[in-house]
Formats: C-alpha cells, sequence, structure tokens
C-alpha cells in the first residue's frame, strides 16, 4: 500500500496539475508516484480475484475461475 505521505503528496500534484502550475520536477514526481499508486492497486486487485472462489448452485461445486 502506497504511504500516506506519498498519497498525500500525489494529491497536492494532481490539484496542482489542474491548475495547470506544475513544473517538470513535478510531472516526474507525480508521473513516479502515479505508477507506483496503480501497480499497489493492481496487485491489490489480482490479490482479490486470486481468492474468488465460484460455487456452482446445483451441486455446490466451489470451483477457482481460470
Amino acid at each position: 500500500m502506497l504511504s500516506q505521505e506519498k498519497l498525500t503528496r500525489l494529491n497536492q500534484l494532481a490539484h496542482k496539475a489542474k491548475r495547470g502550475a506544475l513544473t517538470d520536477d513535478e510531472r516526474s514526481e507525480r508521473d513516479i508516484l502515479r505508477r507506483e499508486y496503480l501497480d499497489n492497486f493492481r496487485a491489490q486487485f489480482r490479490g482479490h480475484l486470486e481468492r474468488i472462489h465460484l460455487v456452482d448452485g446445483e451441486d455446490e461445486t466451489n470451483t477457482k475461475p481460470q
């Protein structure tokens, strides 16, 4: 999970970008933080999906989706 400090900084940069006031260094920092955030999100989401099991209602067969 992204630390609270990084998440706060990412939000600050996003708000500043909406005003169109980012420097090149801030854009680079935002891109790095955004990539880290998305990588963490995808890993967590993938973990949730891997724990899902389907249960067939007729014979109650518990299967894991492919």
